[in-house]
């Protein structure tokens, strides 16, 4: 027997080795980034995309011959990869499609705490929700099951505690589901969404909803996805992920219905339940999903108070929610705030933006601690790529003299992401004052923990591979003011580059281009080993 202590995010990278996945792809995003790392250390191919979007078409493309595909994000990340999702419903799949989405309850790495189990809804797919590790491993082999017997992607839904947590795991091999050799076989009614084609696709995938609804009846309960555990009659719980844990160690004798298929849900078994006991109430993590969908269809069942929809739950906020508080929850205790490294190549970039009194147009990654002390000179952040069109919506609005302190400030792996369309746009639309992109060009993914992006020129295992050039992009876009410029090499050097760029009426690109520090060993040892100039990174230097 193969027991071994694993982390959720490596339950599914374990699982995804057993079932013969044959490519896992995705963006990295806490707290989904180790499951990659996991699959290839585990041997699987495994790779990172420019972002999400284009990481859920290629598992698409995989899935559409015959093979099986894994593709991991973070919520926000299915924003992006939202377009083809809602499309992929209706084109359905022959091989198994799995997209895990890893929600952050309490965001504790992310600019919104959204509930992804409403995607289900919306794009009409089913979802799995594990509550361990365990679950982790055994849920990817039914999610497979599901997506090959009804031809449909999964979601398959985990949230931090869940992704992070270890436990035992027992590794099974046995129980995957048989794999098939890939192939292609035309099927352009199914595949080409024109309106023509869409329109029965989508009754076919409504067809598809029932069946699992059916399904989720009886075959769900065989298959360990639900699970009723019988308790008192005077309260019953309805849970699903990790907050049935949480439950579980709150009121232990209590009866329990567990949903790990939270989408379509088993209708007919909550209504029996909900009615087999005196008082129903559903513990979920995030928005009321359950006790909003369970309502809608006359099944009585208490919600949690709105306080709790807020954060993760634990133990006690379960004890609380049973015992109907509503007071204010004790303070959390204070921790120390997140700070750049001291040896972190933006400080200088800080110190100047800082000194120039720049209004800056921010972006996800670590960058984005420059609105904390001491420089606070963060002014917006909203999304992977939305620095620049925000600075730009700044420029055209703001009076001149204000329009011209305004920078978008940008990451490697961010622009590579999504900042390229915002370039575009600011050569398709350019401000009147002209417009300043800093892209601050670290030579790696550094706050999911230094993963490889495009721009870096090594894959997701570190060998060599072509490499984006940010600055080579700028200038066939048609901007033709473009400096790549050390700034701890030359402070002095970037702050007078900043000021005549921010004086002009162009359009300037600015890549202030040094490793950063976490990752600078390991990006000289990948350079040595790497032969070719594919696997040459951009030396730091001046050249305008």
């Amino acid at each position: 027997m193969d027991r071994r202590l694993c982390s959720g995010d490596e339950a599914v990278a374990l699982a995804a080795c057993d079932a013969g996945v044959c490519l896992g792809t995705g963006y990295p995003g806490t707290p989904s980034t180790e499951i990659l790392e996991a699959f290839d250390a585990l041997g699987g191919r495994a790779q990172w995309a420019p972002n999400e979007k284009v990481a859920l078409e290629v598992g698409l493309g995989v899935a559409f011959a015959n093979a099986r595909s894994l593709v991991t994000m973070k919520h926000v990340g299915l924003n992006v990869a939202a377009d083809p999702l809602f499309t992929a419903a209706y084109t359905g799949v022959t091989g198994a499609l799995i997209v895990v989405t890893a929600d952050d309850p309490g965001m504790a790495s992310s600019q919104n705490e959204q509930d992804n189990r409403r995607y289900a809804v919306a794009a009409g797919l089913p979802m799995i929700e594990p509550a361990d590790a365990q679950e982790a491993y055994d849920f990817v082999f039914r999610a497979i099951e599901i997506s090959e017997r009804w031809s449909i992607p999964v979601l398959f839904r985990m949230t931090t505690r869940v992704c992070h947590a270890k436990s035992i795991v027992t590794r099974d091999p046995s129980a995957a589901p048989a794999t098939q050799k890939a192939y292609f076989e035309h099927d352009r009614s199914a595949r080409v969404m024109i309106p023509a084609n869409a329109k029965p696709a989508h009754r076919r995938l409504r067809a598809k909803l029932a069946g699992l609804r059916d399904w989720a009846e009886q075959d769900a309960f065989d298959a360990g996805l639900n699970q009723f555990v019988p308790g008192r009659s005077d309260l019953g719980l309805v849970t699903s992920g990790v907050a049935h844990l949480h439950a579980l160690e709150a009121a232990p004798d209590a009866s329990f219905l567990k949903l790990g298929l939270v989408h379509p849900l088993a209708l007919d078994r909550v209504r029996a339940f909900a009615a087999s006991v005196d008082r129903c109430v559903v513990i979920e993590e995030g928005d009321p999903v359950l006790a909003e969908a369970l309502r809608a269809h006359d099944v009585a069942v208490t919600a949690k108070p709105e306080r709790y929809r807020f954060g993760e739950l634990d133990v006690a906020r379960v004890r609380r929610i049973l015992a109907g508080e509503t007071a204010a929850e004790p303070a959390p205790p204070r921790g120390k705030p997140p700070a750049l490294c001291p040896a972190c190549p933006y400080h200088p970039v800080y110190r100047v933006l800082r000194d120039l009194d720049c209004i800056v147009a921010g972006d996800i990654g670590c960058y984005s601690l420059g609105v904390l002390p001491p420089y606070e000179t963060f002014d917006t952040l909203v999304a992977m790529g939305a620095a620049l069109g925000v600075g730009l919506g700044l420029r055209h609005a703001l009076p001149e003299a204000e329009a011209r302190r305004v920078v978008s400030v940008i990451g490697d792996s961010t622009f590579v992401h999504s900042g390229i369309t915002g370039l575009v746009e600011m050569t398709y639309n350019p401000p009147p004052t002209g417009h300043v992109v800093l892209v601050l060009d670290n030579q790696t993914t550094a706050m999911t923990g230094q993963q490889e992006h495009p721009a870096t020129g090594r894959r997701l295992n570190h060998t060599p591979t072509t490499r984006f050039s940010i600055e080579g992009v700028a200038r066939a876009i048609g901007i033709d003011q473009v400096a790549v410029i050390d700034p701890v090499a030359d402070e002095g050097g970037f702050a007078a580059l900043l000021r005549e760029r921010l004086a002009a009426n162009d359009l300037s690109v600015i890549v202030a281009r040094r490793p950063c520090i976490l990752a600078a060993a390991g990006i000289r040892r990948w350079q040595a080993q790497a032969s070719g100039p594919a696997g040459t990174a951009p030396a730091p230097g001046v050249s305008v």
